[in-house]
């Protein structure tokens, strides 16, 4: 049975390979920018949820949420449960997309704006690019890091320009959210190749489900809750959008253009998030954002033409 089991596996990983160099192209990016655009409005849609829930209820209604979508998805195309050998890796893109980000982001925002939030976790490409190279064995070329390095530099500056060079403790939430965020984008990314990006986070979200659904039951007994159009908006855009659509399509993307690459897509997510925030919640729009999002975006456009 085991020699059979790694016989019909193989096959699976070569064809996922081969996926994501022959059918990567520009449908791969579209994807993954898709993701980026759905991830774009994740602090925008916080920050109205927290307008009616508490940070702990919100999390934990959002990813349940999000898993009966899934988990109904899953139910009715009558896919099997992943091979064991995944398990370990579900539980990474569980403890990091599910949990860990979603929960240290809305801690953030609770003294954070979206546009500072947003800049801080503008380095998670960088952040994702290495711990790739590490758990995948990716090696980007030295143009590629050129590029990623210099648009996580503009990032940075930004930061410190907007922040008057002080850490707060909103920020190290922000940087322990990159962390989190950026392991379970790149064990997404390597599963994806072996299985649809779709059933990933699926599977990944009711794994999370055992932690999710007593965390809620005990956060809503504790904070109190305000509907509102905002506040409901917010969780299901949180929930829908961001913690499912998104991150299947995000998935399907990194498997199609490489990890990488994809990750670098999201070098413009901030400035995005800034616009949002601006039509959607009213902050500032800083001066040094036209700049930024032009030596973002040549950043991008050059790491997409770099070859590893």
């Amino acid at each position: 049975m085991r020699a059979q089991s790694s016989a019909t596996a193989s096959p699976r990983i070569a064809v996922g390979a081969a996926s994501a160099k022959t059918g990567g192209g520009s449908f791969g990016t579209v994807q993954a920018a898709l993701g980026v655009v759905a991830f774009s409005l994740t602090f925008p849609a916080t920050a109205w949820g927290l307008e009616g829930f508490g940070p702990w209820s919100l999390i934990a209604v959002r990813s349940i949420l999000a898993a009966v979508v899934a988990g109904s998805c899953l139910l009715v195309v009558g896919v099997a449960p992943p091979e064991r050998r995944h398990w370990l890796g579900l539980g990474v893109v569980g403890a990091g997309v599910v949990l860990g980000f979603p929960l240290l982001t809305t801690l953030a925002l609770q003294t954070s704006t979206t546009a500072h939030a947003a800049v801080v976790v503008g380095l998670l490409p960088l952040t994702t690019a290495l711990l790739s190279a590490l758990r995948v064995g990716t090696r980007p070329s030295r143009t590629f890091w050129i590029a990623a390095l210099a648009g996580a530099a503009a990032v940075i500056a930004f930061t410190v320009q907007q922040s008057g060079g002080a850490l707060t403790t909103a920020d190290a939430y922000l940087f322990g959210a990159l962390l989190v965020c950026a392991a379970g984008y790149t064990e997404g990314g390597r599963l994806a190749r072996e299985m649809p990006g779709w059933q990933v986070i699926g599977w990944a979200l009711v794994l999370c489900l055992p932690l999710t659904v007593p965390m809620a039951a005990v956060a809503l007994s504790y904070e109190p809750v305000h509907l509102t159009a905002h506040s409901v908006t917010g969780l299901l855009w949180v929930a829908i959008g961001s913690q499912f659509l998104g991150l299947v399509v995000w998935y399907r993307g990194m498997a199609a253009i490489g990890i990488p690459k994809a990750s670098q897509l999201q070098l413009a997510q901030p400035l995005l998030t800034l616009v949002w925030s601006v039509l959607l919640l009213g902050e500032h729009l800083p001066v040094a954002a036209p700049l930024t999002a032009a030596a973002v975006l040549v950043c991008i456009a050059v790491t997409q033409r770099a070859r590893g």
